[in-house]
């Protein structure tokens, strides 16, 4: 290992036993999830430190929203963190670029490591407050049909669940198109900026060095490159991020939706729309007595999307369930 991951907490791994599991951890984003413990990233450098899973109580999301929240002209501006509660309540903090890698890690631990929690102690208050009052609400009485369409929706979101990689596949995808058709074609070349102004720095330091400038100038001229570089580095078009590479995974992602829908007669849901999020709320709208047949519940669930606007404040648990769907009836145009 270059750079041997370094233990949080007081709990530590044999020598051997870390080399090996980190070299076959599962590399999710800046962290690791390995066979024996988590290896989260410091602000430079990806898995630079490893916590054993025997001494963690929870991770976490946790969402910084900017200024604006919901709005109506796309998707939501926010920083996401995963968060790593250890050792009878220490945390560490660790930032993302992308939120869907923060829910990949929580999938992948529901999976491996279900003793861990995965929401905060203030979200499980909320969450136990939550179910005790929608026990405690008297709900509309529903006709035959209306639990006859909750049921039919209950097993369409289990068919779904047996293939859950091509529903996040299908959120993933939408979510990334919805953030390049929302970007303004000047950011990519204020990048190209950027990352020329970087490597003309980095350029100009090692020239300083070499004729023995001050360390100062050193200091102040590769701190000033790596800032650009990464910076400049994470807008570029790459492989992965241009137009025809984004547009043609969310074609994909509906594609292999519908192949797989196929098989199943008269599935409430167009292939596009193929979430099991989607299908709860429209449980939901339902039981609520909003909504009787699949299609009117479907149609409430849209009215929902579309009343997020800036001025609206969610719970991190409506946000999670609101930012997995809405880019993809975004990208449709809600149809």
């Amino acid at each position: 290992m270059i750079f041997k991951p370094a233990p949080l907490g007081f709990a530590r791994l044999d020598p051997n036993a870390l080399a090996e599991d980190k070299k076959n951890c599962k590399k999710i984003g800046p962290c690791g999830l390995g066979e024996k413990a988590i290896y989260l990233n410091s602000f430079y450098i990806d898995r630079r430190y490893y916590l054993p899973y025997s001494s963690i109580t929870r991770v976490f999301k946790r969402v910084a929203m900017s200024k604006g929240g919901f709005s109506g002209k796309g998707m939501f501006a926010s920083i996401p963190y995963l968060v790593v509660e250890y050792d009878g309540g220490k945390q560490k903090q660790c930032n993302f670029k992308y939120e869907e890698q923060v829910d990949q890690i929580l999938d992948e631990l529901e999976k491996t490591q279900p003793q861990i929690k995965r929401v905060s102690a203030a979200a499980e208050e909320r969450l136990a407050k939550r179910d005790a009052e929608l026990a405690a609400r008297r709900k509309p009485e529903l006709s035959p049909q209306a639990r006859k369409n909750v049921e039919e929706l209950q097993r369409a979101a289990e068919y779904l669940e047996k293939r859950p990689e091509l529903s996040l596949e299908l959120s993933q995808s939408a979510s990334r198109k919805r953030a390049y058709l929302r970007s303004s074609p000047s950011y990519r070349w204020v990048a190209m900026a950027i990352t020329v102004l970087g490597a003309v720095a980095l350029v100009y330091g090692i020239w300083s060095l070499v004729h023995k400038g001050s360390f100062a100038i050193y200091f102040t001229l590769f701190g000033l490159a790596a800032i650009f570089l990464f910076s400049g580095f994470s807008v570029l078009p790459t492989s992965r991020n241009n137009k025809t590479s984004v547009m043609k995974r969310a074609d994909r992602a509906v594609e292999a939706m519908e192949r797989y829908l196929a098989d199943y007669s008269d599935f409430p849901l167009p292939a596009r729309y193929a979430h099991p999020v989607v299908l709860r709320r429209m449980q939901r709208a339902i039981e609520q007595g909003r909504a009787v047949w699949p299609a009117e519940a479907l149609e409430a669930v849209k009215n929902d999307l579309k009343a997020l606007n800036a001025d609206v404040q969610v719970s991190q648990e409506e946000y999670d369930e609101v930012v997995a769907i809405k880019p993809m009836f975004l990208n449709a145009e809600y149809r």
